[in-house]
């Protein structure tokens, strides 16, 4: 009986060598008191803003849009501390 044909193997290759990840530096200088700044507005809008009871001359139009105001500061704030190392 004739012996069927040895298939030719094929050498391993390795896949390409990625880089290695580099490491980030240290923050930046500004983003440190940036981030809390942005905190302590949000809490200082929401804390004016509740103790006034919508009483203030200018920023009365606004209502409750107040809350979203002051919300969306701490939310920067935070979004800014996801970026601290």
């Amino acid at each position: 009986m004739p012996e069927s044909k040895k298939r030719k193997t094929v050498a391993a290759t390795r896949p390409a060598a990625t880089s290695t990840p580099k490491k980030k530096g240290p923050s930046p200088i500004w983003l440190a008191p940036l981030m809390l700044a942005m905190f302590g507005l949000g809490i200082l809008w929401l804390v004016v803003f509740y103790l006034a009871n919508g009483e203030m001359p200018i920023l009365e139009d606004l209502q409750n849009w107040h809350l979203l105001i002051g919300f969306g500061f701490i939310v920067v704030g935070f979004g800014l501390s996801t970026q601290w190392r």
